[in-house]
């Protein structure tokens, strides 16, 4: 029984990575990734769209799974529509 709760307790963290890159010049790339695979990415980004005023997509990566792409720094933006 106690190799049970060490392994719920262990895999109970997931985190969701918000970075920017840049580009070229002043522009710059948002990703968002880690939101997990219950969510649907295309709901999720077309909302981050109208809130934001940006444009985006949903790239599918081989070791990172499904990354949202959104034009611009909206880190600040993205982890506000997430925790609220």
């Amino acid at each position: 029984p106690f190799k049970e709760t060490e392994s719920e307790d262990s895999s109970g963290e997931e985190y969701v990575h918000v970075r920017v890159q840049q580009r070229n010049g002043r522009k710059c790339l948002t990703t968002v990734q880690g939101l997990g695979t219950d969510y649907n990415y295309n709901t999720i980004l077309k909302d981050f769209k109208k809130d934001f005023c940006c444009n985006g997509t949903v790239v599918q990566d081989k070791e990172l799974g499904k990354v949202i792409q959104l034009q611009g720094d909206q880190r600040k933006k993205v982890s506000n529509f997430l925790i609220t």
